[in-house]
């Protein structure tokens, strides 16, 4: 299987190397932050992007710490947004941040297993 599913998925999918040098955006990701530059945020550093605290959070994701998971809320819209490092030969290669929106009254199940 092929990574062209990620270009359409509806979720922002935005990925940076280990120095946070912006990788790859799909096409959700371009239009989430178009105010900020799009797709021409590709090559930009994503610490750049992020003012204090958040940009020390972002180090210490990119040094290989995480996940992180928090929900926030925009213009009306409840999003989760999840960012976690990825890997290459077993090293950190840098993060992956998901973003999507979710309902504000979302069922939580407690599965037995």
């Amino acid at each position: 299987m092929s990574a062209d599913w990620i270009t359409d998925f509806p979720a922002a999918i935005t990925v940076c190397d280990q120095n946070g040098t912006i990788l790859s955006m799909n096409r959700k990701s371009a239009e989430v932050f178009s105010k900020e530059g799009g797709a021409t945020l590709v090559g930009k550093n994503v610490l750049d992007c992020h003012p204090e605290p958040a940009r020390a959070k972002l180090r210490a994701l990119l040094a290989g710490g995480g996940p992180n998971a928090y929900t926030i809320e925009k213009a009306g819209k409840k999003k989760l947004i999840y960012q976690c490092p990825w890997f290459q030969d077993g090293a950190p290669a840098g993060l992956v941040e998901l973003s999507f929106e979710i309902p504000f009254d979302m069922p939580h199940f407690v599965r037995k297993g």
